[in-house]
């Protein structure tokens, strides 16, 4: 069993910046593909940006509309993904939440139904 816990979310000015974490309790977190999803409100929850449990390709994965805006990065000795957010806009508004799979299991990682685990959520919200 895999659990969750975001930090991080909170109120900013449009132009901002935010760090969200994702803290993981299992034992073999290097071992799982790490996940960042955003559900803002009346929407479907959308992908933001992926990293695969073999980091060490240093291969990442991004919506199209976030790159360059939007960084994920991983911490296997803390357990921990991140993800940093600048020049953030009111349309970044939304619950963000991180997931986990493991590594192995294949599939594509933008799709929310490869992965097992997810947390509760943090909410950003993004003025203007």
């Amino acid at each position: 069993q895999v659990q969750l816990v975001e930090s991080g979310g909170g109120l900013v000015q449009a132009g901002g910046s935010l760090r969200l974490s994702c803290a993981a309790s299992v034992r073999t977190f290097s071992a799982y593909n790490m996940v960042w999803f955003r559900q803002a409100p009346g929407k479907e929850r959308e992908f933001v940006a992926a990293i695969p449990w073999n980091w060490i390709s240093r291969v990442t994965h991004y919506a199209d509309s976030l790159k360059g805006r939007f960084t994920i990065s991983r911490d296997n000795a803390k357990k921990t993904v991140y993800l940093q957010m600048n020049s953030l806009r009111p349309e970044d508004t939304a619950v963000y939440s991180c997931a986990a799979c493991v590594g192995d299991r294949g599939g594509d990682l933008r799709s929310e139904d490869v992965y097992d685990y997810w947390g509760q959520g943090t909410q950003v919200t993004v003025s203007s």
